[in-house]
């Protein structure tokens, strides 16, 4: 019995950092089930559903209102009370009408936005292939695999996904003039421009330097920086980063 607990839940004081709970309130915590975002990256539904937002006193309440379908994840109806979410992932409540952004702290934390209803998602291009026939596959950091024609979006870049149809909107580069959200190291959670791309020719990391609204500079990893937008956001952030 107790390996079967050790595999479906974590005791509270070994969650991730990552994850906005107190370590001592419970003795257990739920696991999230594999998927796109790593552990230390994503939520599991039941703690959005009984922590972050209230909805269930209990796990048991939690589970009863997941897998009745009262919760969408991206636009999709999630019934899987471990389902791994995670940043910038949309959640909707169609019976009370909410929906939320998952977004990051400046402590690292993954936290819910309230949003006005959404049909759009930001999605970070982590790798692309082409494919026979001069097509393109775009893999998104949420682990989606989009199938375009000829693209110059590259590695680093946004798409903007409609929700319904999966579709992209539009698209954000990775570029000087940027606006970007931190999403690791010591500056996690900070908003700012890209002032300067370091490309490293040796194993060495590429870099970027942003500046901040107190106009600061400073030097982060590239792979850091998820462009939020232009001269501005074009979606609402928590308020630590505004």
């Amino acid at each position: 019995m107790a390996n079967m607990g050790s595999r479906k839940h974590l005791k509270r004081y070994k969650a991730p950092k990552t994850w906005p709970i107190h370590p001592k309130e419970d003795t257990w915590t739920v696991k999230p089930s594999a998927g796109a975002h790593a552990i230390d990256e994503a939520l599991p539904l039941t703690l959005v559903i009984r922590d972050i937002l209230g909805l269930a006193d209990n796990s048991r309440e939690a589970k009863r209102i997941i897998n009745s379908g009262n919760v969408l994840v991206d636009g999709r109806v999630i019934k899987d009370y471990k389902f791994p979410v995670g940043f910038m992932d949309i959640i909707e409540i169609p019976k009370t009408g909410e929906s939320y952004r998952v977004l990051l702290d400046n402590k690292g934390r993954l936290q819910l936005k309230s949003i006005e209803e959404n049909d759009s998602k930001l999605c970070k291009i982590v790798n692309k292939t082409t494919l026979k026939g001069g097509k393109t596959q775009l893999n998104l950091h949420d682990g989606k695999n989009i199938i375009v024609e000829e693209s110059d979006l590259k590695v680093g870049d946004i798409v903007v996904l409609g929700l319904s149809e999966q579709d992209i909107k539009e698209s954000l580069s990775l570029e000087e003039g940027a606006t970007v959200l931190v999403t690791g190291g010591k500056h996690t959670g900070e908003l700012g421009k890209i002032n300067e791309i370091i490309i490293n020719d040796s194993s060495n990391p590429n870099t970027i330097i942003i500046e901040n609204s107190a106009k600061d500079n400073f030097l982060t990893l590239k792979d850091y920086a998820f462009v939020v937008g232009t001269d501005s956001p074009i979606i609402d952030l928590l308020e630590v980063n505004q």
